[in-house]
């Protein structure tokens, strides 16, 4: 089975500000992976020019520049190990010379830290998006993000812990579309078995090694009989080999309605391309928004760090209004990646005191700081800890 040669590992770093089963978050989820009997190993792209490591940085659009420049911040401060190379993505245009650029920098460095870059619909249909032909080049094939209560935001629900698998390279975004006729667009779903077992070994195997109790597949087989129908055999054969794990199934219009309901059910869910981006965001929405939840895009040989909902945020971009918290919070994960445990706790705990301590919060979540301002705070208490940080 193709699926058991990628595989997820994690490590067991408490969080002092989430209490109970909430105070073990993801660490690393590896790339380069082998199994030994049930124990993960993997080996993260090694360090370089003494010591340090090379990131691919592409700034993206919208709120993505100013975010990505106020983590280069963080790091100069906090002395991260970490150089950005720096490649910028014009969504602008037609040709693929830029996103090409940016994959080749990638495959180069093994790691990159992304905004979002924008798609627009009013382009020609020949225009792939640049967000989509990176993951599928690269074969990134597992998004995956952790929606978690943080005590510090008010919101209608409380205690969720979820994690979130989506199959990240076919599906409806498969980029097959024509006209077979005037006026009748047939567009393309493709389903795989060796995908779908990929992505369901993926999901398992990280629920086993977290601790987690439950994976919970969402599917509309009940329309879709041969597409869905085939990815929910594949959840279910995996699921055979984990007999550990409680596996059940969901159809998605179902899904979205007890996520707003009772969204603590949920533990583990794993699903395909279309029904991860709808979920994604309802789960983000539930624990505060989309400047909250970083993501992380892996495969065999690369990985790339973002924020969980992909949003441009074009409407407050250089208006000092984004939350950070997303943005650095996907670069700790970037860190933990890159095995820079001590610095990914740094600043991953400094942010949590600021926003669950401190209470300094953005606009989005109801308060009036400023994006600079929280970053200010994030700084100050890592200097306060007695981190190691630069002269300033």
């Amino acid at each position: 089975m193709a699926a058991h040669s990628v595989v997820l590992s994690l490590s067991k770093t408490v969080n002092p500000f989430w209490g109970g089963r909430l105070g073990n978050t993801v660490k690393v989820f590896g790339t380069t992976l082998t199994s030994h009997r049930n124990k993960t190993v993997f080996t993260p792209p090694p360090a370089k020019y003494g010591g340090r490591h090379t990131v691919t940085l592409i700034p993206g659009d919208g709120i993505g520049p100013e975010l990505l420049n106020h983590v280069r911040e963080v790091f100069r401060f906090s002395c991260v190990p970490v150089d950005f190379e720096v490649v910028h993505v014009n969504s602008a245009s037609e040709t693929e010379d830029d996103i090409n650029n940016a994959i080749t920098a990638i495959r180069r460095n093994g790691v990159a830290l992304k905004g979002n870059i924008e798609t627009k619909h009013t382009m020609a249909p020949s225009v792939k998006s640049r967000n989509n032909l990176l993951r599928t080049s690269l074969d990134l094939y597992a998004n995956v993000m952790h929606c978690q209560s943080l005590p510090g935001v008010q919101t209608r629900h409380k205690n969720i812990d979820i994690m979130i698998v989506r199959e990240n390279t076919e599906g409806e975004y498969s980029s097959l579309e024509h006209e077979s006729v005037s006026g009748v667009v047939e567009s393309l779903k493709i389903i795989t078995r060796n995908n779908s077992f990929r992505i369901a070994e993926y999901a398992f195997r990280m629920a086993r090694e977290k601790g987690r109790r439950r994976v919970t597949a969402v599917h509309k087989a009940n329309i879709m009989k041969l597409a869905d129908g085939l990815f929910l055999q594949c959840c279910r054969e995996v699921a055979s080999g984990y007999p550990d794990i409680t596996f059940d199934s969901m159809i998605v219009d179902n899904t979205t309605m007890q996520l707003v309901s009772n969204p603590q059910q949920f533990d583990v869910m794993v699903m395909p391309n279309l029904y991860g981006n709808v979920v994604s965001n309802v789960c983000a929405g539930l624990v505060g928004g989309p400047g909250l939840v970083p993501g992380a895009n892996y495969g065999r040989d690369y990985a790339v760090f973002e924020t969980a909902t992909r949003n441009t945020g074009k409407s407050i971009a250089n208006k000092n209004i984004a939350n950070p918290t997303a943005m650095l919070l996907a670069s700790c994960m970037m860190l933990d990646h890159l095995q820079l445990y001590d610095h990914a706790s740094s600043i991953r705990n400094a942010i949590l005191t600021t926003m669950n301590e401190t209470r300094l919060h953005t606009a989005d979540i109801g308060g009036q700081g400023t994006t600079s301002e929280v970053v200010q705070s994030i700084m100050k208490i890592i200097q306060s800890k007695g981190q190691l940080t630069a002269d300033r």
